[in-house]
C-alpha cells in the first residue's frame, strides 16, 4: 500500500476511510491528529462563542473513528462533556450541535453509559435553542427503545425512571416539560407502560406548579384505550366497498385498468377480513393504572378550587376528575354541587360540562346526591322558553345519567319528563321517548302504566335491585337455552371419572322454551293491557294497600303466572312431583332437577364453546323482544361517555324555499355550464344522426335494438317455422 503522508493532514476524510481499513498501520497519524485536537481545545476554551471549523472537523473524525482505538480515546467524551457542562449558554450554536452529535456517534457505538449522557443531555435543556431540545429529546426517546428492542433491561429502565424523575421536579420548567414528554411518549411507545411510570405522572405531574407540565399530565390521562381510538373515524373511512366495486367494475367499460383496481380491491376486502377474525389487543389507557385514586381525585379537586388558570384548564381537571370518579367508582360528593353551577344553556363547553356529570355517575352513589343535577337539567335546558335544540339536549345529558345512576331520578320528574314525547319538535319527541325506554329495562315502576309498554320476558326476569345490592349469578345467566337437545347429565353418582359404572339412572333435562314462550304469548296477544295491570297490581301488594278491587285482581295475576311456570316446567312433570315445595326429589335412584338446578349442574361440569354462547346470546336476545311492540332501545354503559350522544338532535334543520334558491344561486356563480358535453369545436355546428340517435325516446329506438341481439339457432328456427307457417296460410 502506497501512503501519502504528506497529504493525510490535510484530508480528514481519506485518513478516516483509510483508519477503518487498516486502524495499525495508520496509528501514528491518529495520534497525530487527537494532539492538534488537544491543543486546539485549549485554545477553543478561551473564547469558546467563536465558531472554529477546524477544531468541528476533528471532533467527527475522531468521533468516527473512536471504536478503532478506545484506549487513546478513553478521556475524548470527558473533554466534551466537560465544555458542555462549562459553557453550554455561551458554545456558538454550530459548535454545540457538533459536540452534541458527536457524543451521540459515540453512544451509538456503546463507548459512553447511557445515564452519563442523558445527566448531560438534561442540564443542555437550559440552552436556549430550541431544534436542539427537540433533536435530544428524539435521541433519548430513540436510544431508550433501542435498549429495550430485544427485550426490557429492568434495571437500566429503573434507574433511567429515577433520574427522569428527578429531572420532573426541577426547578427549570424546560427540563421539566421535556422529562414530562419523554415519559408520555415512551409510555404510548409500549416501552415505560408499567404502573411506575403512570403513578409518578399522576403524582408529581399532575399537580407540578409548571402549567406546561401540568396540561400536559392531564391530557395524558384524558388518552382513551387504543381499540377506542378511530373506532368511529378510522373503521369507516378505510373500509373497503368490495360490492361498490363489483357493481361499478360490471356497469362500467371492461379495461385493464379497472380489472387491477377490482383485484387491489379484493385483496384489501381480504386483509380487512383477517383483522377482524383477529383477537383484540387491550392497552388501557393510563388511568387505570393509579394505585391512589380517590386520592388523587380529591387532590385535583381542591386544585381545582384554589386555581384561578384559564376556562380550558378547569375543564380538564374536571374531566379526569370525573374519568377517575366513574371508572373507580368513587365517593366524591363535593364535585357535584360544584359543577351544578355551570349547568346554564349561555355556558360555554356546556354540553361537556354534561358529559362530566354523566362521566362522575354510578351506581354507588347515593340518588340523593346527583337529583339535584337532574333538577337543575330540568329547571334550565328543559322548559319551554328555552328552542328545541336546548331541551333535546338537556333530555339526552339526562337520559346518560340516569344509565349510569337510575336510582337518582324521582317518579314525579321522571312522568313529567316522559309527558315531552308527544312534543311538536321531532328532537325533543324523540329525546324523551329514548329516556322512557331507558326506564322501561331499568326501573319500569317509576313510569305511567301506559308508558310501561309490553312486559318482554326479559324485564319480568330482571330483579329490581336496590341501592347498593350485588346480583349474583349462580350460574351463567341463560343456560337455560341449552337445556334443549343438550346432553345428558349424569347426576346417579358422586363420583365423575366413574359414570358409566353408576347404579342409578340418566336423566335428559329439557326445556321447551317455545311452549312457553307460546303460552305467554297467548296470553298476553288476547289482552296486551292486562299484562301491564297486572305488574301494577303486583307492585299495589307489596305495598300491602287494602283495596279490594285490586287483591282479587292480584290472584288472577298469581294465577296466571302459576299457568305459566306449569307450561315452562311441563317437560319436567313426568320425573318429578313438587306438591311440598321441593325443587328437586330423588325416586327410584335418580335425582330429578327443576330448570335452574339443571342449568347450574349443566355448566358445571361441561366446558361451553362458542358455539353455545352464541345460542345463550341468541336465546337472551330473543327474551328482549318477545311480547314487546318494538325492539328495545339496548343502551350498554361504557367507561367514557361519548359527546354525540348528549348533542345527538333528531332533526332537519328549517330550510324555506327562498334560503335554498339563494344556496342554489351562490353554488352557480363562477362555475361552468352544467350538462354534459359533446366533442363538438363548433357549438353552431349540427350534430351527427349518432349523437341524435341518443337523445330519441326509447320506443322510436326499439326496434333498432332488437335488431341487433343475436338470435341463438333454436329462435331462428321458430322464427322460420312460424314464417313458414304464416305463407302456408295465405296461399
Amino acid at each position: 500500500m502506497v501512503r501519502h503522508n504528506n497529504q493525510l493532514p490535510d484530508n480528514l476524510p481519506q485518513l478516516q476511510n483509510l483508519i477503518k481499513r487498516d486502524p495499525d498501520s495508520y496509528k501514528d497519524d491518529f495520534h497525530q491528529q487527537y494532539q492538534h485536537f488537544l491543543s486546539s481545545l485549549e485554545v477553543f476554551a478561551l473564547n469558546p462563542s467563536e465558531e472554529n471549523k477546524s477544531l468541528d472537523e476533528l471532533v467527527m473524525f475522531i468521533a468516527q473513528v473512536a471504536q478503532c482505538y478506545p484506549s487513546e480515546c478513553e478521556k475524548f467524551p470527558q473533554h466534551l462533556v466537560d465544555l458542555l457542562k462549562n459553557h453550554a449558554t455561551t458554545l456558538d450554536p454550530i459548535m454545540r450541535n457538533c459536540f452534541v452529535k458527536a457524543l451521540i456517534l459515540m453512544r451509538n457505538k456503546n463507548l459512553i453509559p447511557a445515564i452519563d449522557l442523558l445527566e448531560l443531555f438534561f442540564q443542555l435543556l437550559s440552552c436556549p435553542d430550541k431544534n436542539l431540545r427537540s433533536f435530544l429529546q428524539t435521541h433519548i426517546i430513540n436510544d431508550i427503545k433501542n435498549m429495550n428492542a430485544k427485550h426490557k433491561d429492568m434495571k437500566l429502565n429503573s434507574t433511567l425512571q429515577n433520574f427522569m424523575y428527578s429531572m420532573l421536579k426541577d426547578a427549570n420548567p424546560k427540563a421539566a416539560k421535556m422529562s414530562i414528554d419523554i415519559m408520555i411518549e415512551l409510555y404510548k411507545k409500549n416501552i415505560w407502560n408499567d404502573e411506575k411510570t403512570v403513578n409518578v405522572i399522576a403524582t408529581v405531574g399532575c399537580f407540578s406548579k409548571i402549567m406546561k407540565v401540568l396540561v400536559a399530565s392531564l391530557k395524558f390521562f384524558l388518552g382513551h384505550d387504543e381499540d377506542e381510538k378511530g373506532s368511529d373515524d378510522s373503521d369507516s373511512d378505510n373500509e373497503v366497498d368490495l360490492k361498490g366495486a363489483i357493481m361499478q367494475n360490471r356497469v362500467n367499460k371492461k379495461t385493464k385498468k379497472r380489472k387491477k383496481q377490482l383485484e387491489q380491491i379484493k385483496k384489501q376486502a381480504v386483509k380487512a377480513q383477517k383483522k377482524k377474525k383477529n383477537a383484540p389487543a387491550f392497552n388501557f389507557s393510563g388511568i387505570h393504572l393509579v394505585h391512589n385514586p380517590q386520592g388523587m381525585a380529591e387532590g385535583l379537586f381542591k386544585q381545582l378550587q384554589s386555581t384561578n388558570e384559564r376556562f380550558e384548564v378547569k375543564l380538564m381537571h374536571l374531566d379526569v376528575i370525573s374519568r377517575l370518579i366513574g371508572i373507580h367508582e368513587l365517593f366524591l360528593f363535593g364535585y357535584y354541587p360544584y359543577i351544578t353551577r355551570f349547568l346554564q344553556p349561555h355556558q360555554r363547553q356546556v354540553t361537556r360540562i354534561m358529559q362530566f356529570a354523566a362521566q362522575a355517575s354510578h351506581e354507588l352513589v347515593p340518588g340523593d346526591i346527583i337529583e339535584p343535577v337532574l333538577k337543575t337539567i330540568a329547571n334550565n335546558f328543559i322548559t319551554e322558553r328555552n328552542s328545541s335544540d336546548v331541551m333535546a339536549i338537556g333530555l339526552n345529558a339526562t337520559r346518560e345519567i340516569c344509565m349510569r345512576c337510575p336510582l337518582a331520578m324521582g317518579e314525579d320528574l321522571l312522568r313529567d319528563l316522559a309527558m315531552y314525547k308527544t312534543y311538536k319538535e321531532k328532537s325533543v319527541m324523540m329525546a324523551a321517548r329514548s329516556l322512557i325506554m331507558l326506564y322501561r329495562e331499568q326501573l319500569p315502576a317509576l313510569l305511567h302504566k301506559k308508558d310501561r309498554g309490553r312486559l318482554t320476558e326479559a324485564q319480568a326476569e330482571r330483579k329490581i335491585r336496590a341501592y347498593g345490592e350485588v346480583e349474583v349469578h349462580e350460574t351463567i345467566p341463560g343456560a337455560e337455552a341449552l337445556l334443549k337437545n343438550s346432553k345428558e347429565i349424569d347426576l346417579g353418582s358422586d363420583d365423575d371419572s366413574d359414570s358409566d359404572s353408576n347404579d342409578g339412572e340418566w336423566v335428559n333435562v329439557s326445556h321447551s322454551e317455545d311452549e312457553g314462550a307460546n303460552g305467554e304469548d297467548d296470553d298476553e296477544e288476547e289482552s296486551g293491557d292486562e299484562v301491564e295491570e297486572d305488574e301494577d297490581e303486583d307492585e299495589s301488594e307489596e305495598q300491602d294497600e287494602d283495596d279490594e278491587s285490586e287483591d282479587e285482581e292480584d290472584e288472577e295475576g298469581e294465577e296466571d303466572e302459576n299457568s305459566k311456570k306449569s307450561l315452562a316446567s311441563e317437560p319436567l312433570k313426568k320425573k318429578t312431583n313438587n306438591k311440598d315445595g321441593e325443587k328437586s326429589k330423588e325416586k327410584d335412584g335418580v335425582q330429578v332437577l327443576d330448570v335452574k338446578e339443571a342449568a347450574q349442574e349443566l355448566a358445571m361440569t361441561r366446558i361451553f364453546t362458542d358455539e353455545d354462547f352464541k345460542r345463550i346470546n341468541a336465546a337472551q336476545l330473543k327474551k328482549t323482544v318477545t311480547n314487546a311492540r318494538k325492539r328495545p332501545l339496548e343502551k350498554d354503559r361504557s367507561e367514557f361517555v361519548k359527546l354525540n350522544n348528549i348533542e345527538m338532535i333528531y332533526k332537519k334543520r328549517k330550510h324555506d324555499k327562498e334560503s335554498r334558491l339563494e344556496t342554489v344561486k351562490a353554488g352557480r356563480e363562477g362555475r361552468e355550464k352544467f350538462g354534459w358535453k359533446d366533442g363538438r369545436k363548433n357549438e353552431n355546428s349540427s350534430k351527427t344522426n349518432r349523437e341524435n340517435r341518443k337523445r330519441k325516446n326509447f320506443v322510436m329506438m326499439r326496434h333498432k335494438a332488437r335488431s341487433k341481439v343475436k338470435k341463438s339457432f333454436r329462435d331462428k328456427q321458430k322464427a322460420m317455422r312460424k314464417h313458414l307457417l304464416h305463407q302456408k296460410k295465405m296461399k
